[in-house]
């Protein structure tokens, strides 16, 4: 199986563009989505979007969320205050903050499983079973924990394949 992966934070507001935002926060973004850039009626993107990505391959799920959060953590308690404000303001669905994972299982592009063998004490070997990925499997630490609970953020996985 080949699997490609990636993660991003979000913020997602009605009224506040990506650039008010990095204003608020001091921080730039790896990508934006600008509300209505693609159609004004309806609005698509239905929403501006500023987020903060980690797309390098050869990382798992828990490396992505840890990339994420050694660039955002110091500045977790300003975007959590900045999300209640866009929530008090605007009381849309998808208003607000998201850390989210995005996984492909069987894409062509993605990375092939890895095929081991270790070598133990008097010749024995220890041989990975196929389907043991090792990209799949994750864990969510304290630390990530926190910086959801801080930033008012919800978790979302999205798994194609």
């Amino acid at each position: 199986m080949r699997i490609r992966q990636h993660a991003y934070f979000a913020l997602i507001s009605n009224t506040l563009t990506a650039a008010d935002i990095t204003s608020k926060l001091r921080v730039e973004p790896d990508a934006i989505g600008i509300r209505g850039s693609e159609t004004p009626e309806p609005p698509v993107p239905r929403y501006h979007s500023w987020r903060v990505t980690s797309e390098e391959t050869g990382l798992t799920v828990t490396d992505h969320l840890d990339r994420i959060i050694d660039r955002l953590g110091s500045h977790a308690e300003m975007i959590g205050d900045l999300v209640l404000e866009m929530v008090a303001a605007d009381s849309a669905p998808r208003v607000g903050s998201v850390l989210r994972v995005v996984r492909h299982f069987d894409d062509v592009s993605g990375e092939e499983e890895e095929e081991s063998v270790l070598e133990m004490r008097e010749g024995r070997r220890l041989e990975k079973l196929p389907g043991q990925h090792q990209l799949l499997g994750w864990h969510l630490s304290p630390r990530v924990i926190d910086f959801l609970w801080s930033t008012h953020a919800s978790l979302d996985f999205d798994e194609y394949g």
